[in-house]
């Protein structure tokens, strides 16, 4: 009897396992229907998220962000560079989103995935508008030196709301980011305070730090996302990607630690946002701004510890 019991159970998951495959919508319809879905979570609630800090030993400032299976990799390099003539003060950005083929099997090696510009484009606009940053902080010395931060960020596994994972990432890089301490050496060029002491092994004069120690980046309140899937009168928070592929339509809301609305993005789709859906995907992403903001802390904390 026991063998013919789990014989039954088998031969329910393939035909299950079956109709998932051949229905897609239909399978998640019918978990909508009885406001659940596939993964056994409520449609408003996001996936479980993991935060780590310095991930790569080499960088000046790394995360490792999951949501869900969804995995990304950020990391920070920073260099000197010589300001632009219309903001002598000011550092810059410039951020990079790679989805290499590890990532998904719908990526295939030597050809770009089309939406890696797209999220490269998104982020930057989005760390940038929301203010998080103030571009002065990465002043060296005004006219003559200030800090470029190269941010990358790689895509480790695409299973749905890739753009909330990449900023939650990026974001969490800039935190763990450390400006390195740095001189004005006899050629008035700026150089790390180890490069000067390896290049004058100790017989010149030492030279006053431009920053005397290595210090934290000044972080002002910062950007959090939301993407929801609208499919008829449900909102799905947070979608994995088949979610994603089978719905079509689908927002994403960014709000700054303050709920301060940030951006508004809806990638086309063949449905409708209305009023009532946005508002309720507002409500949905200020939850979700609160918890993203507390693991984001005890990342931080954890590493202080450490």
């Amino acid at each position: 009897m026991a063998a013919a019991s789990g014989t039954n159970d088998l031969s329910s998951d393939m035909e299950l396992d079956a109709f998932r495959r051949l229905f897609p919508l239909r399978f998640h319809e019918r978990h909508l229907l009885e406001s659940i879905r596939p993964d056994g979570r409520p449609l408003g609630r996001a996936r479980d998220t993991t935060l780590s800090l310095g991930a790569v030993a080499s960088a000046n400032g790394s995360a490792l962000a999951k949501i869900g299976c969804t995995t990304m990799l950020a990391a920070i390099k920073l260099e000197v560079m010589i300001p632009i003539a219309e903001a002598p003060d000011e550092g810059c950005i410039a951020i990079d989103f790679h989805m290499p083929p590890i990532c998904s099997p719908l990526i295939r090696p030597g050809r770009p995935a089309e939406v890696a510009p797209v999220i490269s484009k998104q982020l930057s606009d989005t760390i940038l508008s929301s203010g998080m940053i103030d571009l002065k902080e990465l002043c060296l010395v005004s006219g003559k030196a200030a800090w470029m931060a190269y941010l990358d960020i790689y895509c480790l596994d695409a299973d749905g709301a890739l753009f909330d994972a990449a900023l939650l990432s990026a974001v969490a890089a800039f935190s763990h980011l450390q400006i390195p301490v740095v001189s004005l050496n006899d050629n008035g060029r700026i150089v790390l305070m180890s490069e000067e002491n390896g290049e004058n092994g100790g017989s010149m004069k030492k030279k006053e730090p431009v920053n005397k120690e290595k210090i934290k980046l000044k972080l002002n309140s910062q950007p959090f996302s939301l993407t929801c899937v609208l499919h008829k009168n449900y909102i799905l928070a947070d979608p994995t990607f088949e979610e994603e592929s089978i719905m079509e339509t689908y927002l994403t809301i960014t709000l700054d630690t303050n709920f301060q609305l940030v951006s508004l993005n809806k990638p086309g789709g063949p449905g409708l946002a209305s009023t009532s859906a946005i508002q309720d995907c507002i409500i949905l992403a200020r939850q979700r701004v609160k918890e993203l903001q507390q693991i984001l802390n005890e990342a931080i904390s954890d590493m202080e510890v450490d």
